[in-house]
């Protein structure tokens, strides 16, 4: 298989897991030495990082129904290694009633192809995205 087509395909699982409710996708994904830093959680390495990772997420889908939308900007590859960053769209529905939440989060993914062959989620990097700054011409008109 292709290695851009592998990480694409890996990437789909990574959504699907959300979509699903289904750990399990993405833990299938990940590498056995993964570095885990989500935003708002401490950063954790290998066994520790895929429990933490595990634990958040079955909370995550204990309350929602989540619908993940990625936004792939670019998948460099780089021998043994790549990476792709982008965009995770979020809607979250509360399974128990309340306010639809809507988050959207930069991220950066380093993958790593093991000894079999199949690339593994080794780095998991995201933040909670900003608005962009307003253009100059923006900035000048609200300061009068």
């Amino acid at each position: 298989m292709d290695d851009l087509y592998a990480i694409n395909a890996a990437k789909t699982e990574f959504r699907e897991c959300f979509n699903l409710g289904d750990s399990s996708k993405l833990l299938a994904i990940a590498d056995p030495d993964l570095v885990n830093f989500t935003d708002r959680a401490p950063s954790e390495f290998g066994q520790s990082g895929l429990n933490g990772l595990r634990i958040r997420l079955e909370n995550l889908f204990g309350h929602f129904t989540v619908k993940l939308v990625v936004i792939v900007v670019e998948i460099r590859l780089q021998g043994d290694i790549a990476y792709d960053y982008g965009w995770h769209d979020f809607t979250l529905t509360p399974k128990h009633g309340g306010e639809v939440i809507h988050r959207r989060d930069r991220y950066v993914d380093i993958w790593r192809k093991n000894k079999e062959g199949k690339w593994k989620l080794w780095m998991y990097i995201d933040n909670q995205d900003v608005a962009d700054a307003l253009p100059e011409s923006e900035l000048t008109r609200a300061a009068h």
